[in-house]
């Protein structure tokens, strides 16, 4: 990037989009102001501390450690100088609803006996898979995520060209293409469960997204002591480093260009930056904080987008052991489809859930007193869904006996702190667009140069960062997100 010495830059949001993109501004030059609506730096990755419990709030899986090897890296540092990964054996288990259970671990052979035992010559497919995943992987990662091709014209490349047929093949459906390798639909829902965190349904997302299982099965799944929120520290210990000044307490009420520069307005300071990055909520944004003639896309636009699921959430400090958790845990219905058409097709409270358990304790004791567990219960439902006192109350019931019945830990009685977080929440703590806790839903319409570009086209020098643009959800991909954003600003610097 070029020298951005005496550019100044507000970076509105302090999610790991806006944490990233901090970093690579202040390591060209530029002097660097993060302004954050909340008490706390990390955006969706807060903590929640209670009585001697720490929770993480939002996302709680370290997956791809090659990317924030390559973050730090760019700044000659290394992720252990900053905090300490478990590998973490199994890397999650599964509690199907028929009283079968599965671990998946990053052994191959163990996975390859897996797949034998629910189908004949399921080993056989699961090395074709996961040898397609790792090519897919290599070549998506090197020619599509971290070369930044958000327009039309970064498409019209030798790379791209040679690439193609590859693309091409993709073009379906990730329902489509697991249904080429396994029959079984437990095997499909083992190599599908990922497409939860990337905000889509089997039959929505793009069979590119097969990349996930070589992220699951070869690059392994670990936890960071402390939880998600020392890796939050850690990129702000960065940012510190390279000059980034933080300030929390500062929500954001509006933006606009005023001459050569831009006038941030908060309730408490008017700041009047060179450049404006937003890593808030790209649809609240452009309705909320922009006016009218600086907004690219219009409310139709927004309203006409696929926003991936919100969550119903439970904290919970427990007495005593969870043995039969993993640090990781899902539970799944032999037949999903119903979950996620109440998600996508016929927004309700699930009828019959697929939701995922986290116990850190299993892994880290400094997250719950001594004697206790630290465990949050996530449970995926349709962005915009009804939320109450009440359909929670009635929903925590019908949960804490789903778990009871089918994981074979009965919580109702050893629950000495518990906190909810849902639909409502999401919306008034992170101004998300209809409570979505992710942002944008990874969709065949809404991939690569179809999501929203990190560049305004409405005003200079404003730009986004984050899970509404490329290359989209997840920790990852909002750290390369933010590379993409310092280099568009500095290359139009």
């Amino acid at each position: 990037m070029q020298d951005l010495t005496d550019t100044t830059v507000a970076v509105v949001g302090a999610g790991f989009g806006g944490l990233s993109t901090a970093c690579y501004l202040a390591d060209a030059g530029a002097d660097v102001r993060v302004l954050e609506k909340n008490e706390q730096l990390g955006g969706r990755a807060s903590r929640l501390e209670r009585d001697g419990f720490e929770f993480d709030m939002g996302p709680s899986w370290y997956l791809m450690p090659d990317v924030f090897e390559r973050f730090f890296d760019h700044f000659d540092r290394s992720p252990e100088e900053y905090y300490d990964l478990q590998p973490l054996d199994p890397h999650y288990r599964i509690f199907f609803k028929d009283d079968d259970q599965v671990d998946a671990r990053g052994d191959h052979e163990y996975m390859r006996e897996v797949f034998d035992s629910y189908e004949q010559g399921g080993g056989d497919r699961f090395d074709e898979y996961l040898s397609k995943s790792r090519n897919h992987y290599e070549i998506a990662m090197e020619n599509f995520v971290y070369e930044d091709r958000s327009r039309l014209r970064d498409w019209v490349d030798p790379s791209v060209v040679r690439t193609a047929p590859v693309g091409l093949s993709l073009v379906g459906s990730m329902q489509s293409h697991v249904e080429k390798y396994v029959d079984h639909p437990k095997l499909q829902q083992i190599l599908q469960y990922t497409l939860v965190f990337l905000g889509g349904s089997p039959q929505t997302t793009p069979a590119v997204y097969n990349i996930m299982s070589h992220v699951d099965f070869n690059l392994g799944v670990y936890y960071p002591d402390g939880g998600m929120g020392a890796v939050v520290d850690g990129v702000v210990e960065l940012g510190e480093e390279l000059g980034v000044t933080y300030e929390t307490g500062r929500e954001v009420t509006g933006i606009t260009r005023a001459n050569d520069d831009f006038v941030v307005e908060t309730a408490a300071e008017t700041y009047r930056p060179d450049r404006v990055v937003v890593n808030a909520d790209y649809a609240h944004a452009e309705q909320e904080l922009l006016p009218e003639h600086e907004r690219q896309y219009d409310d139709d636009y927004w309203d006409s987008r696929t926003y991936a699921p919100s969550a119903y959430l439970m904290y919970l400090g427990v007495e005593g052991d969870v043995e039969e958790l993993a640090h990781h845990t899902l539970v799944l219905p032999t037949d999903w489809d119903d979950h996620f058409e109440q998600i996508f097709e016929r927004p309700a409270w699930p009828d019959d859930p697929a939701y995922y358990l986290c116990v850190p304790s299993k892994t880290d004791d400094s997250v719950a007193p001594e004697g206790h567990s630290n465990l949050f219960v996530l449970v995926p439902l349709a962005p915009g869904l009804e939320d109450g006192d009440q359909l929670r109350e009635e929903y925590r019931e019908k949960i804490l006996a789903d778990i009871a019945e089918n994981t074979g830990v009965d919580l109702r009685d050893r629950i000495v702190v518990e906190e909810q977080f849902g639909v409502d929440d999401f919306s008034e703590r992170y101004n998300a667009t209809e409570g979505t806790a992710l942002g944008l839903a990874h969709t065949l319409r809404q991939t690569s140069l179809l999501r929203p570009s990190n560049r305004s086209s409405a005003v200079d020098g404003l730009y986004f960062t984050g899970s509404f643009t490329t290359p989209g959800i997840g920790v990852p991909m909002c750290l390369i997100s933010g590379q993409h954003t310092a280099e568009a600003l500095s290359s139009e610097a």
